[in-house]
């Protein structure tokens, strides 16, 4: 290296020595906020595209759920920002029914009150107190992460605008009779007080028990099993398959239901399995979904048993028990009667729970408001058969498909006080009227506002419009609608993504409210293990983010993320992310500090060496297998892509390739400078929005430049030299070889030792400064003497490893190792020779020995070739 490029640490200030994330990504993260980067402007001539975020719940925090669809959703936005488009990513949150009035009514538990002690208006008052306070707090998490969102447009469903858009497409929907109240079964949580999602029921199996019982008396008695004993007291009917002849003299009769003085019928109907357990079900159809049915289609009478808190309100002994008690208490009736056929306990079975509180739901028939759904689900359906919206990956068709046409009428009321309230007021001689946002609602004595307010999923359905604007014909909504990506995960296609595509096909006649729907996995821990509180392997993304930076969060979470697929992380892998980042930062450092620079053209091909023309066609081969797998959300292909073209191509090939050429200083240093300077450029740009912190700092310390967020998107200049990547790829193969065949030797990667290269009459002759300072070989001078050569790529290396190893201490080491592998080989052979022991032994016991065999081969080749190789005596 000349003097006037060879610079120390001290002597270049712009860089410090280590990258210190926490020094540098706040700061950014402000600077691109106040500078505007991430605002779309509406007037914009630039072609729109449009992303909006997933709504969190006003009570989360980040998890890395979260943080990995965030990193994907920024890594979009960026990209397309760089390319041209006006680009918004819209940020907000959801109200979150349930969750935030738990929240709420836990404060006030702690203060000795309920919510019923302040009243619906105050409670309300004090849920957005609370909301001003604490909730949010996860939006500056996403700051944190990077997320390059236009916090100008910040949306919440119980905004006034949104809260507009909520009371428009309810109003429509119930004069197009699509909205409708009805008694239906319901999943109910008796905690709660309010019928819940089907997305809010968890499932898990849990230890119940299993009771048979018989109904009617001598000849016509019945045997059903229940693992819900205490709903019997609410059966008006007995089932059975109308083709099972063991019950046929039943059917239209009415046998004695046990323990009251009731008799209910024998009905016939094709939803019996008839091959299950006796064949006869007891129905229920005021406490089970399947049941309702069955009354529905017999006429059955509908009977409640329980009140809201699950207590039974019927049947005097056991009028007052809670149902679990009630549970016992008939088990033990029963038994005493005589009617206790069967008891299996445990009986593990699939049971739901309410995600917020826990509690065992109960199935529950309860006058709720509904929408009719079968137009609305076969637009939605049509809408992807006819490739209006692209579901991503493909194979997630079947799934959408098998939902969608099957849907059910949809629950929307809740019994909360958080919410929207449904806009419908009842007269005093049962008059309803519903009430849009421009109605005045009904007034004078006796005139009351429905209490329920409207599940969560109703507002965050309109949300890539109601966030625009509508039901106003905002700048927003003209430019920015359709959105183009919905990115979530698969887990709620089925709550969230088929009630946008209802909502929106809905309220904008017919337009998708976005074109491609690309669908991830969840995380998992390293192990492929749900990620829980419950459980010790939940991480708090944050932690990391201190520990490692934000972009080796964001840059480990990308790497797993293959459409559609779980995504495994551990910490040993964001430690990995963490030293590419420190790579990325030294490389460049040492790279700048040696004359790297994007001043001036990029040499003419013809003044450009060998190895130069193959890291520019490397490099414009890895923009366009970049932008394919951008096309097509296969982040983690590109992102392991990057990931070997920056460390192993530019850092670890190119740079030491060049460094011969740095240090001779001159036009060939120049030269380099220039390529060198426009390789980071592009890696740089590309690597941005995937890590853009430590990618910013460097590009804009490389170029001078303001910021790398609205920098050109580089393009594939469609450059390519197939011969300088074969020339290259024999230097490595030379340096592999060699390196390797050192190692073996058992020398330090820092020893030099003595060679004579024979490259004459390859393409290897123009390297030999380069492949001598890569291996450490010093020139052949006077009394070489050869004790080692290698045939490799065309080309000889002989090296002289006297005095650099101590040679019959080597082959006494290796002879014995050899002997090891031989004696390992011919107990694997004798063992596989013999048709005794193989008839005996287990495959898998087979198939190690046959493991053992071919190791020992390999080891045996692998040895016999280090002792050809040692210098003779």
């Amino acid at each position: 290296m000349t003097e006037n490029t060879q610079q120390t640490p001290a002597s270049n200030p712009e860089l410090p020595t280590q990258y210190a994330p926490a020094e540098v990504e706040g700061k950014l993260y402000e600077r691109w906020v106040e500078r505007g980067y991430f605002t779309a402007d509406a007037k914009s001539d630039k072609p729109p595209y449009t992303i909006v975020i997933p709504p969190p719940n006003v009570t989360g925090a980040l998890h890395l759920g979260h943080a990995f669809q965030v990193t994907l959703m920024d890594a979009l936005t960026r990209r397309k920002r760089m390319q041209g488009f006006e680009t918004l990513w819209l940020p907000g949150m959801d109200h979150a029914g349930i969750a935030t009035q738990n929240k709420v009514e836990q404060q006030l538990a702690e203060e000795g009150k309920s919510r019923q002690d302040l009243g619906r208006e105050a409670f309300t008052e004090r849920v957005w107190q609370w909301k001003d306070e604490y909730g949010g707090r996860i939006l500056g998490q996403l700051k944190r992460l990077g997320a390059g969102l236009d916090w100008s447009r910040e949306r919440f469903t119980m905004d006034e605008g949104l809260s507009k858009a909520v009371q428009t497409i309810f109003k429509k929907l119930y004069d197009d009779e699509l909205i409708y109240r009805a008694e239906r079964i319901i999943n109910w949580c008796p905690r709660c007080l309010t019928a819940i999602s089907d997305i809010e029921v968890d499932y898990q199996d849990d230890d119940g028990e299993l009771v048979s019982l018989k109904y009617g008396e001598g000849d016509e008695t019945v045997v059903v099993a229940t693992t819900r004993v205490e709903t019997m007291l609410g059966d008006t009917a007995v089932a059975v398959h109308p083709d099972d002849e063991r019950y046929a003299h039943l059917v239209g009769k009415r046998i004695k239901l046990p323990l009251t003085d009731r008799t209910i019928p024998v009905v016939a109907d094709t939803h019996v399995d008839p091959e299950f357990g006796t064949g006869a079900v007891k129905v229920t159809p005021a406490h089970d979904p399947n049941d309702f049915a069955i009354g529905q289609r017999h006429d059955l009478e509908l009977m409640t048993i329980m009140d809201e808190r699950g207590v039974i309100t019927v049947h005097g002994p056991f009028q007052g028990l809670d149902r679990f008690e009630a549970r016992s208490a008939i088990v033990a009736a029963m038994r005493e009667q005589g009617r206790v056929v069967a008891e299996k306990r445990p009986y593990v079975h699939s049971v739901g729970h309410c995600s917020r509180c826990k509690t065992t739901v109960e199935p529950r028939l309860s006058l709720q408001w509904w929408v009719k759904v079968e137009t609305l689900a076969k637009a939605a359906g049509d809408a992807v058969r006819d490739d209006r919206v692209a579901l991503h990956p493909k194979d997630m068709e079947k799934r959408y498909f098998d939902w969608v046409d099957n849907l059910n009428d949809w629950c929307i009321s809740r019994q909360l006080w958080w919410g929207h309230r449904i806009p419908v007021w009842y007269g005093p001689n049962g008059e309803m009227v519903c009430v849009g946002p421009d109605d005045e609602a009904p007034t004078g004595e006796g005139w009351v506002q429905d209490e329920d307010v409207l599940d969560t999923w109703f507002s965050s359905g309109l949300w890539p419009f109601s966030t625009l604007g509508w039901p106003e014909e905002t700048p927003d909504l003209e430019k920015f609608y359709p959105t183009d990506v919905l990115l979530t995960g698969h887990d709620i296609i089925f709550f969230w993504v088929v009630r946008m595509m209802m909502f929106g096909l809905y309220a904008m006649d017919g337009e998708v409210p976005f074109k491609t729907v690309a669908l991830t996995g969840l995380v998992r821990d390293e192990f492929g293990k749900k990620m829980s509180k419950s459980n010790p392997n939940a991480v708090d993304p944050i932690d990391w983010m201190d520990a490692y930076g934000s972009d080796a969060v964001r840059f480990t979470l990308a790497t797993g993320a293959n459409p559609g697929a779980d995504v495994p992380i551990g910490e040993d892998w964001v430690k990995a992310s963490r030293n590419f980042a420190n790579k990325i930062w030294n490389a460049t450092r040492f790279a700048l500090m040696n004359g790297a620079t994007v001043e001036g053209e990029l040499p003419p091909v013809e003044q450009l060496s060998a190895t130069d023309r193959w890291i520019l066609s490397r490099l414009n081969k890895t923009v366009a297998e970049v932008d394919a797998f951008y096309d097509d959300f296969q982040f983690a292909k590109l992102s392991d892509a990057l990931y070997h073209f920056a460390w192993d191509e530019v850092f670890d090939w190119y740079v030491e390739l060049s460094k011969t050429t740095f240090f001779a200083g001159g036009e060939g240093a120049k030269v380099s400078g220039r390529v060198l300077g426009e390789v980071l450029d592009v890696m740089l740009r590309v690597l941005h929005p995937i890590v853009p912190f430590v990618t910013e700092t460097l590009w804009t310390t490389l170029t001078g430049k303001e910021t790398l967020v609205i920098a050109d998107w580089p393009k594939d200049s469609g450059f390519r030299d197939d011969a300088a990547e074969q020339e290259i790829a024999l230097v490595q193969q030379v340096v592999t070889e060699v390196r390797r065949f050192r190692s073996d030797q058992g020398l330090q990667p820092g020893q030099k030792v003595p060679a004579e290269l024979t490259l004459t009459g390859t393409p290897l002759a123009p390297h030999e400064a380069a492949i001598r300072q890569l291996l450490r070989l010093q020139p052949a001078e006077e009394g070489f003497h050869a004790t080692a050569s290698l045939p490799v790529a065309g080309a000889t290396v002989a090296l002289d490893l006297s005095g650099t190893i101590d040679v019959e201490a080597e082959r006494k080491r290796l002879t014995k190792d050899l002997g090891a592998a031989e004696k390992e080989k011919a107990q694997a052979v004798g063992k596989l020779s013999n048709e005794a022991f193989l008839g005996k032994a287990p495959d898998n016991v087979v198939d190690k020995i046959r493991g053992r065999l071919a190791k020992a081969e390999a080891d045996i080749e692998r040895i016999s070739g280090q002792l050809a190789n040692l210098p003779q005596s």
